[in-house]
């Protein structure tokens, strides 16, 4: 088994300012942060180079969201290139915020993915079901499916991230208990194992998302499956850091 390197994400969703963004920031920059877990921000778009200007080197910066298409005629959106541009090096896609929200499809999100994968930033690719979903036993059918629009499209997986996000557990303090947790991760690993490869099923690091907190983040991180956090609302408190020490 490839070992993979520990990945935690902070998802800042639409919150912050200017002074609680630097805030934020100054906290990361000065806290002992697991050398061995590699840790990316999502700020909302209009503070992604603020906080890439003063968050010290080897912790990354990632969008909330990149559109499909090159620079143009598309109002409100960020591209790929400006991205790149303004050194940030990843972006989250596929958030149920904007799969329920913003009715972004499967198939849009798969082009999102292939388009900034091409374009040479790196993807937090979020999936999960509803609670509609799990009770009626398709929680593997709906994870599955939402992987496998982006499967169609883009082979080489080594630069994405897969955040498995239970829409139930999102911000509403129920956590998937460990078992749950670990049990969807060992099933989209063994669906990229006959999907995309044994390699890419090795290597692909699965992180779970929902209501991750400093409290239940240490025995979530026990289990095989579990490469690391995409964290909400806690990553904009000082308890972050507990979450990206994890491991120790």
């Amino acid at each position: 088994m490839a070992s993979r390197q520990f990945f935690v994400g902070g998802n800042f969703k639409m919150n912050g300012t200017i002074d609680s963004i630097k805030g934020i920031v100054k906290n990361l920059n000065e806290a002992q942060l697991d050398k061995n877990t590699e840790v990316v921000v999502a700020p909302p778009a209009l503070y992604l180079l603020l906080t890439r200007e003063h968050l010290r080197s080897g912790l990354e910066v990632a969008a909330q969201n990149v559109f499909d298409k090159p620079n143009g005629a598309f109002t409100g959106e960020i591209s790929v290139e400006q991205l790149k541009d303004s050194n940030i090096t990843w972006t989250l896609l596929g958030h149920s915020e904007r799969r329920v929200i913003l009715q972004e499809s499967d198939d849009f999100i798969a082009r999102k993915t292939k388009y900034a994968l091409d374009g040479g930033v790196s993807v937090i690719l979020c999936c999960g079901e509803t609670l509609e979903q799990r009770e009626a036993n398709k929680t593997i059918e709906v994870v599955t499916a939402q992987l496998g629009a982006v499967a169609k499209d883009v082979k080489d997986w080594s630069k994405i991230v897969v955040a498995y996000e239970p829409v139930w557990a999102i911000g509403t303090g129920k956590v998937a208990t460990t078992e749950q947790a670990q049990e969807v991760h060992a099933a989209i690993r063994s669906w990229m194992a006959k999907t995309l490869s044994q390699e890419a099923a090795d290597k692909t690091r699965i992180i779970y998302g929902g209501s991750v907190s400093e409290k239940n983040c240490k025995d979530l991180a026990k289990e095989q499956d579990i490469d690391g956090f995409l964290v909400g609302g806690a990553s904009l408190k000082p308890a972050f850091v507990d979450i990206v020490n994890a491991k120790v």
